[in-house]
Formats: C-alpha cells, sequence, structure tokens
C-alpha cells in the first residue's frame, strides 16, 4: 500500500512503502537495479529495452544520491546492481561490435542472479528497520512553532565542572500553538536547530547506546511538522505549560512527536537539555557539551548515581519554570510574553527523567501535576507528593527490575492527590519516546505496538490526564485512561 507524506520543507513527496521510508529517487536507484537483474530472464526481444531502460535510470540515480548524500542503505542496492551489469550490458556491446553475444547457461546464472537479489533487498530491508522517521501529523487545531533559548542560574554553580565561577545553564526547547505558516514554509530540523548540530547529537547518541553512528545517519535528515520562530496563534489566550525532561543521556528533542501533537492541542511545552547528562548539547556559542553520565551496571552505584542525578535535574525543572514565569512576565523578552499560563504547569520526564519530574513536583508545588514516563523514581526520601500523577509504564515481564513498580507504588500511594499507574500492553522502555519511528521494530526495543501507534497511545493518554487536571475538563479519567491499559487508581490518603 503507497502512503504520500508531503514534506513541505523541499516541495518533495516521500514515498513510504507500509511503513518503508525511501525517496522516489531512491526507489528509482531500486528498480533500474532489480532491472538490471531481471532482464537476463527476459524473452530475447525484450532483454536490450529492458537493459538499456534499467541503466538508464541506476546510472543518473547513483550520480545525483552520490551528489546529495547518499544514505548507506543504498550502498548494497548500488553495488548489487554494479555487479549484474557486466552481465546485462555485454550481449548489448558485443551485438553493437558485430561479434556473437555470448549468454552464460540459466544454471551458471541463477546463482549470481540470486546472489545480486539477495544484495539489492538487503537496501530496502535495511532502510526499513533504519528509517529516516516520518513524523505523525498533529491532530490538533493549532499549527506548532517551536524556538530554543538558553538560560543560566546565576545562582547555582555548575558541579560537573571545577570551575568555580561556572554556573548551571540550560538549554531549553519550546514548542507553542502557532499561527498557519504558507505551504512551503520549511519546517525544523530533528534534533537541531542545523544541520551541523542535528548530526553532532545523532552521533552522540549513537555513541551513547553503542551504535555505529552510520546506521542511524537518517535521523538527522529528518524534519518535523513545527517551524522555527512561527508566530503565536492569536488571540490573548494563555496556554499552560507542560516541563520535560529526557532520558539519561536523552536530549531536549527525543519526544518530539509527543510534544507537537500537545503543542497543537494547545499547550506550551518546554523540554530540557542537561548539560554533562545529555549526550550533546550544542551551546549557543558553539560549543558542545558532551555527557560525563553513564550507567556502571552495577544496581547499588547506579541507584546512588541516580540520586544525584535527578536532583540535579529537578532543579534545573524548577529553575526553567521559574524563567518562564519571567518570560511570561516580560521580565525575558520574547514572543510568548502574556501568553504562558504558568499557574497550570505540569512537568513530566521520561525515564530517569520521569523520576526528576516527580523529584520536583516533590519540592516545588508550582507544579500542578506531573507525569512519569516508564521513570524510576529516585528520590530516597519519602516525602509526599501533593498533585495528581500520572506513571505510565511499560509492559512488566520477568525481566522488569523487581523493585520498579514496588518503589512506583510507594511514591503513588502517598500522593495527598490521586495517582494513576497505567501499565500499556506492548510497551517497552522506548516506546515512550520518538524512537519507534527510527529504530528497528523489535518488541524489546521499542515495543510491538508499531511506529505510528506508540505515539498515538502515548500522547492521547497523556492528553487525556492533562485536560482533566490542568483544564479540569469534565469526564471519567480513569475510563479514558483504561482504554489504554492496564489501570490502577491511587485515591488520596494510599487507599485503594
Amino acid at each position: 500500500m503507497w502512503h504520500r507524506v508531503p514534506r513541505p520543507e523541499d516541495g518533495r513527496v516521500t514515498e513510504i512503502i507500509a511503513g518503508l521510508y525511501m525517496s522516489p529517487l531512491e526507489f528509482l536507484a531500486l528498480l533500474g537495479a532489480v532491472a538490471l537483474v531481471v532482464a537476463r530472464w527476459l524473452p530475447p526481444a525484450a532483454r536490450p529495452r529492458v537493459t538499456t531502460a534499467a541503466g538508464a535510470v541506476v546510472v543518473p540515480s547513483a550520480v545525483v544520491l552520490s551528489a546529495v548524500g547518499i544514505r548507506w542503505q543504498m550502498l548494497p542496492v548500488l553495488a548489487g546492481a554494479a555487479l549484474a551489469s557486466p552481465f546485462a550490458f555485454s550481449p548489448l556491446l558485443r551485438r553493437r561490435t558485430g561479434r556473437t553475444a555470448w549468454r552464460a547457461r540459466w544454471w551458471l546464472a541463477l546463482p549470481g542472479s540470486v546472489a545480486c537479489v539477495g544484495l539489492i533487498a538487503t537496501g530496502p530491508v535495511a532502510a526499513w528497520a533504519f528509517p529516516v522517521p516520518v513524523f505523525p501529523e498533529p491532530s490538533g487545531r493549532f499549527a506548532v512553532g517551536t524556538r530554543v533559548v538558553q538560560w543560566t542560574d546565576p545562582h547555582r554553580p555548575e558541579t560537573a565542572t571545577a570551575d568555580p565561577h561556572d554556573r548551571r545553564t540550560v538549554v531549553v526547547q519550546l514548542w507553542y500553538p502557532a499561527r498557519s505558516s504558507p505551504a512551503g514554509t520549511r519546517r525544523a530540523r530533528y534534533l537541531g536547530r542545523t544541520e551541523h548540530e542535528a548530526r553532532t547529537v545523532s552521533d552522540a547518541l549513537a555513541r551513547h547506546v553503542g551504535l555505529p553512528g552510520f546506521l542511524v545517519d537518517g535521523v538527522p535528515r529528518a524534519h518535523t511538522h513545527s517551524v522555527f520562530d512561527a508566530p503565536v496563534a492569536g488571540g490573548s489566550g494563555r496556554f499552560p505549560v507542560v516541563l520535560f525532561s529526557p532520558g539519561l543521556g536523552g536530549v531536549r528533542t527525543q519526544n518530539t512527536a509527543w510534544a507537537e501533537e500537545l503543542a497543537s492541542h494547545g499547550y506550551v511545552v518546554a523540554a530540557l537539555d542537561h548539560p554533562y547528562d545529555s549526550a550533546a548539547v550544542v551551546l549557543a556559542d558553539g560549543r558542545t557539551v558532551d555527557a560525563q553520565v553513564a550507567s556502571t551496571g552495577d544496581p547499588d552505584k547506579d541507584e546512588e548515581r541516580g540520586v544525584g542525578w535527578a536532583t540535579v535535574r529537578a532543579a534545573d525543572l524548577g529553575f526553567v519554570l521559574t524563567q518562564l514565569d519571567r518570560l511570561d512576565r516580560g521580565e525575558i523578552a520574547g514572543p510568548l510574553t502574556g501568553r504562558l499560563d504558568t499557574g497550570r504547569v505540569a512537568v513530566t520526564g521520561h525515564s530517569i527523567g520521569g523520576g526528576s519530574a516527580l523529584q520536583a513536583a516533590r519540592q516545588d508545588r508550582r507544579f500542578d501535576a506531573v507525569i512519569d514516563l516508564d521513570g524510576y523514581p529516585y528520590d530516597p526520601t519519602s516525602r509526599s507528593l501533593h498533585q495528581p500523577a500520572l506513571a505510565l509504564t511499560q509492559e512488566i515481564t520477568p525481566d522488569t527490575d523487581p523493585q520498579y513498580l514496588p518503589r512506583l507504588t510507594r511514591v503513588l500511594k502517598l500522593n495527598t492527590e490521586t495517582s494513576y499507574r497505567l501499565t500499556i500492553p506492548g510497551a517497552a522502555h522506548l516506546t515512550f519516546m520518538d524512537g519507534p519511528l527510527y529504530l528497528p521494530p523489535v518488541p524489546s526495543i521499542t515495543g510491538s505496538l508499531g511506529r505510528t501507534e506508540s505515539q498515538h497511545v502515548v500522547a492521547a493518554a497523556t492528553l487525556a490526564f492533562l485536560d482533566s487536571t490542568l483544564r479540569h475538563e469534565p469526564g471519567d479519567l480513569a475510563a479514558v485512561l483504561s482504554a489504554y491499559g492496564d489501570l490502577s487508581v491511587h485515591p488520596p490518603g494510599g487507599s485503594r
């Protein structure tokens, strides 16, 4: 089945075949390569025409792909075409020079043809496993704008460096409801403001998880649905705010699909890069700050380190909320002045970011709600939450950390407001970020929900909770959430 997804940023059409990303040029190269191999087995009258047409497609496609930047997934396709070419064109050349055309007997040619087809097939399989991510169209009534800001906390020293004068700096990306942009407006690049930043971040993320960078070279090629610095949506309405902290080594853009969906429904999402924790943070002056944190594999050591990391992240979240409040009041210049409803704020995060969000909510009552996306609570104290809480978790299996659910349940039961724990069948840890859009669909890695369904379920459950807690929309929240998985509700006071 063919799906056509318009890409306004370059006026082209991206071809997707059952979730497989291939550009029109790549698809032409693939067809030409296959035709070169198949021509050998066609009736004699058809062979010259098919071979000539295939060569006329493959050669220009390969030249143009090389000029614009060829993806590694296309290399086996072109290699298969190159191996088949001598056998395809040799009979044509012999005929033109008057010599008798020679063709190998079928039982000799068959293994070579099978080998070439196998090599060519590796290309689309690799493109399916590691595609250029195509972001789902936001479903809300607003277009989405985005901008990046950098703020330094003058009152907090940077503990990751030895410089006593160094102060904690964070980079924040905002997604917000915007006016519709004209057709053809270039969309924001994924992972960075520029191609250089996107590739820097992509390479750092690959190193962080131990993957060769070339495997995910399609990720920094992607564009999203947001427009950088688009005008804020018209009217005088104020938008509730959602802060987001990524996972260990994660970056501010790792939940872009989720952020765009929320922004299209009238929320402002502020996602943080945590320098020295995020895989790579490109600062305004061009410097890149690489991660200094990593899991040791020792549960006790990681627990101790996690407490420290979550403490720094919680402080970052509180600082950013202060800055957003100043931005709304006009103390910091920006187009969102007067449009941020900092009296309705949720704090969220994925993995350790989710644990950090819980910790930030405990110590800062300015946060009105908290969402933990499959995050382990690291705060060693028994302080109570005082905000409605939603914890989304992956499917629980025998491999799940046995301390995870008891620790999370204890935190939710201590809440003086209603808490919800939603376990999503088929979800894995990376289901709760953009990973399913560009990583191999291996259930143990990205879950079994599929690339688009993963994004839909997480965003829909999140929006239902935010609409209920920040906008106080009527309805049975428990009934809505239970449609997405196994729900446990913890009323105030720890009763069930």
